[in-house]
């Protein structure tokens, strides 16, 4: 059951460990210690190495681990004019094996119209474009460009935290960030990219009651955000061509081995795999937070579910028979060629927060592979 095209049967989220050289420099950077030129040419040495590395376990696709961010969603976010960060009103509970914490992360705050970065003098031109050039450039497997999905910029601050003079109708909102996805999306594929990905955390945390009442409590309606979130979705892969493959990664919140929301994906679970129009889903199942492989069952032909089995909050490593064992039970709900293994979420959300060290990513990603090879008879 080879697969010829993404996601492949051994598969990964994004992000990978950055090595501690690439990380002192940023900070140097940021210290204007250091030329952004000179950040440049470590970052690129850095992803040269790490995009090899992925070569060399076998996978048929790599990222450049996003090395070229400092988190996994505010290097894109805040390059949009008039986006800024504000405090949060929404509190999340981390949970880890040392207990639960409170916390309220920075949220988007939009101080007025949307548009795309600066280029010169113009406004436009791609975010993440030059990066995937590069990466492009240096890849022998398939190249996968991660974004942050749009929903970030609304779910944890709410309608108060859209200007209300630049969009007194939230949907001018929703329709202007889908058009300047959009753009985003077509100067990839411009330059070459036909592998997407979405990563998506709201929909995920809509499926935990305690997140669910504290979303009521900033004035949203749980019960019909995700719908909202599906057609913003929608409008942002809607032009993508038809040869690019773009996937959805459901994540429950990952720092420092803990996690935010739990809940199984029951209450999401049509929406999700009918309503949105992406090709397939990396899916948090590396615990039972997760619930269980019953929503599967929903999963339409020609769509591909990513069993995310393998953790990336905790160094110890899985056994394949366990691994096996839960692809087969998986596979009562879904049909095996319908279904490909990864771990559950990226190793590095940002900077820090590390709960392995490398030889333990890779161990991971070697086991990906592997396993993947001895079920399906591919990677």
């Amino acid at each position: 059951m080879e697969r010829t095209k993404p996601p492949f049967r051994a598969d990964h989220v994004g992000s990978l460990i950055r090595p501690e050289a690439l990380i002192k420099a940023r900070e140097q950077a940021e210290k204007k210690e250091l030329p952004d030129t000179a950040l440049q040419s470590i970052q690129r040495a850095a992803i040269r190495d790490v995009v090899r590395l992925q070569e060399e376990l076998g996978l048929k696709v790599v990222t450049d681990g996003e090395f070229n961010r400092h988190s996994w969603h505010r290097d894109f976010m805040l390059k949009f004019a008039n986006v800024q960060m504000m405090p949060s009103k929404l509190t999340v509970r981390f949970h880890s094996a040392d207990g639960t914490r409170g916390h309220s992360p920075p949220t988007m705050q939009v101080t007025g119209k949307l548009a795309r970065p600066k280029q010169g003098e113009q406004l436009g031109g791609g975010i993440f474009v030059d990066d995937f050039k590069f990466l492009a450039s240096i890849a022998r497997a398939t190249p996968k460009m991660t974004l942050p999905s749009p929903t970030v910029m609304h779910f944890r601050g709410g309608r108060e935290a859209i200007d209300a003079k630049a969009y007194p109708d939230i949907g001018a909102f929703y329709d202007d960030l889908a058009r300047l996805y959009r753009e985003e999306i077509a100067d990839l594929a411009q330059a070459g990219c036909r592998y997407l990905q979405i990563d998506e955390v709201n929909l995920a945390y809509l499926c935990d009651g305690d997140l669910r009442r504290q979303v009521a409590n900033i004035g949203e309606d749980p019960g019909t955000l995700p719908k909202t979130y599906a057609k913003l979705l929608n409008d942002t892969i809607k032009n993508r061509p038809k040869d690019m493959t773009v996937c959805m990664h459901l994540c429950r919140g990952n720092f420092a081995g803990a996690w935010v929301a739990e809940g199984g994906y029951e209450p999401i679970a049509d929406l999700l795999f009918n309503e949105i129009g992406v090709d397939g889903y990396f899916l948090e199942y590396d615990s039972a937070r997760a619930g269980g492989f019953e929503p599967l069952r929903f999963l339409p032909k020609g769509k591909t579910a990513v069993l995310g089995l393998i953790t990336t909050k905790s160094g110890k490593l899985e056994s394949k028979d366990e691994l096996k064992r839960r692809i087969d039970e998986a596979a009562k709900h879904a049909p095996l060629e319908q279904l490909a293994l990864s771990p559950q979420c990226g190793f590095s959300s940002g900077i820090g927060g590390n709960t392995m060290d490398v030889a333990g990513e890779i161990a991971k990603l070697r086991l990906v592979v592997e396993t993947a090879r001895e079920v399906w008879g591919s990677a």
